[in-house]
């Protein structure tokens, strides 16, 4: 009996078997953790080439790291330095997150957890013969404390194993933001201090933690274009894959799987009017009228995401009560500006609408059984795609008026770091007061604390500057998500906003693949169009993420969320492009696909380009369009080199918009059949495929009356993951 105890009390003494027993790590997250302590153990790391911690956005990664921490700890590691973004609630969360994971040893004084800026300067050898863990903000004071720390104040700490983990670590924000030049000069700042202290230190191990695969392409220094373009992640020492759960909830749900008629994906994205932010960036009591909140077409869309929000909460408690589980409180983030100002006018119209809708839940006004009712029809849905208990309209009607009485609604600014104990719990993570928290967002919602049971985003940035902290920022939406909360999740943005962020899941998704494919041995092409309209490398640090298209095999480009021109107006250009189709299929003896050069079909794209009349908040750019097509066609060194594959179909009859009021964006794939894009994709190999389906644009399927031709460029099979920049930063 007494050899079994001393036996468990041997294996508690471990750190890292204290953290897989209490964490129950599975056979995958073991596989990464234990694989990067080893490389860590036995790879030289720097802080110019570290190890490398590849997770996704809000999939794990801080629970990697804390695992490969215990498991440093018990491979002779000392000291590990967490440095972290210049945010002190993400310092905070930081700290009561290791002293929560590493409760036992701390209380047994195997350990101890400080910030930098609390390190007291009397600690005794008892302390510092412990292993310590420092959390360091990535600013110039932390910086400067913590060289005083290991080289004046104990110095002995600075002959220790030490191992610095760069949480959030991202290049990408030199390359993504058009930062003001005293930005960069403070990150150069924080980078030559840490290289200072690498110098210094004989027996440091670097990890970097990152969810933006960017980083791996984005070492500004020595920056090397390889042949043909290709930029290759070949500076970490190593890169380990952070696996991910089976609740992860990523880009590939809210812009892929949301395409899909019936997934439950379709029914997250709202779309909000573009002249809703700009009522939303200042006061303006002209336009707005406080009393009139619940009837304003002026604050349609946020009304209803407060309303939506409302009701999906009250539905997931609903559901939770009859189930007999844990009624859990709810948050939304409402994130469209950073200044203050602007965040208490939201507040202001949040609360007025709040109390607006009290007033009417009291007096059981007919006005809120419609807006509840409208909520109550768009959630179930979704909701009723799940096998759940299904509340009814009265059981919710009844629930809301309940709450909105009860004043279960809180809204809440983020804004402020002095505010930062009184915004987190006990857990580091944003507190959720009441039943439902609306928080309004500032910086540090761009940071990465943790705000558990989101079920609600209204996001409006800027797309023109897209900075990489709020590449992060639109990811809330990332994480770990419960199905049942997703039937009443709502994502609320401009169209315009949302095109950008599916261009980003693109980016992301494809450098991502390159390194998972093939490690470091793998690359992305990227390139730009030169004043001279040529197409020349450009380089990943200049890219601008609102002005990307990624390339890659058989990806589809087509315009989508158009009306036509009149028939008068357009006819003539369509009886032109009729007769080079014509002209062409003759040339070809009638056949049904054949190869025409490239600059013929640019040709008919351009007369296209002329028939149809884009909706507010869609695009086509023509420029754009052709010059992925030519880059396409020429790319290959075979006979095709310069030609395309013309595939074309007449006598259509697709309706403008599908049941749920979406523009049409498969016209190559009509129901039970996958015809002409199937075509396309068997015929491009080396050079791209052009479809032009002539749509018969009936006023009954929401046209105007008149026939047109839809385009669609399929890239071939052949095509190197490629990134084309439209516009780059000048530097």
């Amino acid at each position: 009996m007494v050899i079994e105890m001393q036996v468990q009390i041997n294996k508690s003494g471990s750190f890292y078997e204290y953290l897989s027993a209490k964490n129950k790590y599975d056979k995958a997250t073991k596989l990464c953790i234990e694989n990067t302590a080893e490389k860590l153990k036995t790879e030289s790391t720097t802080s110019n080439k570290p190890g490398i911690l590849l997770g996704k956005i809000q999939s794990g990664k801080t629970r990697t790291f804390i695992g490969v921490m215990g498991l440093s700890y018990d491979n002779l590691v000392d000291v590990v330095i967490i440095l972290t973004k210049n945010s002190n609630a993400l310092a905070k969360q930081t700290y009561e997150r290791l002293t929560n994971e590493f409760g036992e040893q701390v209380l047994n004084d195997k350990m101890q957890v400080f910030d930098i800026m609390s390190l007291p300067t009397n600690l005794r050898k008892f302390e510092l013969s412990q292993k310590l863990a420092i959390i360091v903000k990535k600013e110039t004071k932390n910086m400067d404390r913590l060289n005083k720390a290991l080289f004046e104040l104990y110095p002995f700490l600075a002959e220790k194993r030490i191992l610095f983990i760069d949480d959030e670590a991202d290049f990408a924000s030199v390359a993504f933001e058009r930062k003001k030049e005293s930005d960069i000069t403070e990150m150069k700042v924080i980078s030559g201090k840490i290289d200072r202290l690498r110098e210094k230190l004989n027996k440091a191990s670097f990890l970097q933690v990152t969810a933006t695969p960017y980083s791996l392409y984005l070492q500004p220094e020595d920056m090397q274009i390889h042949e043909h373009k290709l930029f290759q992640p070949i500076r970490p020492s190593f890169t380990e894959l952070v696996p991910i759960h089976d609740k992860y909830v990523g880009g590939e749900l809210y812009f892929e799987k949301s395409e899909e008629e019936g997934h439950l994906a379709s029914h997250l994205h709202h779309e909000v009017a573009e002249k809703e932010l700009v009522i939303l960036k200042k006061p303006d009591l002209r336009r707005i009228k406080m009393d009139k909140l619940l009837t304003s077409t002026a604050v349609k869309d946020i009304r209803s995401s407060i309303v939506n929000f409302l009701v999906g909460s009250c539905i997931r408690r609903w559901q939770q009560e009859k189930l007999g589980q844990k009624v859990q409180k709810y948050a939304f983030i409402i994130h469209t500006e950073r200044g203050k100002s602007s965040h208490e006018w939201q507040e202001q119209i949040i609360s007025e609408i709040e109390l607006n809708l009290r007033q009417v839940a009291e007096s059981q006004d007919e006005n809120f059984h419609f807006l509840i009712k409208e909520s109550y029809d768009d959630l179930m849905k979704s909701v009723s795609l799940l096998d759940i208990p299904q509340p009814s309209f009265v059981e919710i009607v009844d629930e809301v008026r309940k709450s909105l009485i009860n004043e279960y609604l809180l809204s809440s600014i983020v804004n402020s770091e002095k505010d930062v104990n009184q915004l987190l719990d006990e857990t580091g993570q944003l507190r959720l007061r009441t039943p439902m928290n609306i928080f309004i967002g500032g910086q540090i919602l761009d940071r990465g604390v943790t705000i558990n049971n989101l079920i609600g985003f209204y996001y409006g940035r800027n797309p023109k500057s897209f900075q990489q902290d709020t590449v992060l920022q639109h990811s809330r939406m990332y994480g770990a998500r419960s199905i049942e909360d997703l039937s009443v999740t709502r994502f609320y943005t401009t169209k315009r906003l949302y095109e950008v962020m599916k261009k980003i899941h693109e980016f992301d998704s494809e450098l991502r693949r390159a390194v998972e494919s093939g490690g470091h041995g793998q690359g992305v092409v990227f390139i730009q169009k030169d004043n001279v309209n040529k197409i020349i490398p450009c380089s990943p640090n200049k890219i601008l993420l609102s002005n990307i298209t990624m390339l890659k095999p058989f990806k589809r480009i087509l315009p989508v969320g158009f009306q036509t021109g009149s028939k008068s107006q357009i006819q003539n250009l369509i009886k032109q492009i009729d007769q080079i189709v014509h002209n062409e299929k003759k040339a070809q003896n009638g056949e049904d696909v054949f190869k025409i050069p490239v600059n013929i079909a640019k040709q008919m794209l351009t007369l296209i380009f002329e028939t149809l009349k884009m909706e507010d908040g869609y695009e086509w750019d023509l420029e754009e369009y052709l010059s992925v097509l030519d880059y396409l066609s020429f790319e290959t060194d075979s006979l095709n080199h310069g030609y395309v594959w013309l595939i074309t179909k007449e006598g259509r009859n697709i309706k403008r918009k599908d049941k749920e009021g979406r523009f049409e964006n498969s016209p190559d794939t009509p129901k039970g059949e996958k015809g002409e894009l199937r075509l396309a994709r068997s015929v491009a190999k080396d050079i791209p495929a052009l479809i032009l389906l002539k749509q018969n644009g009936l006023k009954d399927n929401d046209w105007n009356d008149t026939p047109f031709w839809w385009p669609i460029i399929v890239a071939p099979s052949e095509t190197i993951p490629t990134v084309f920049a439209k516009k780059t930063i000048k530097q």
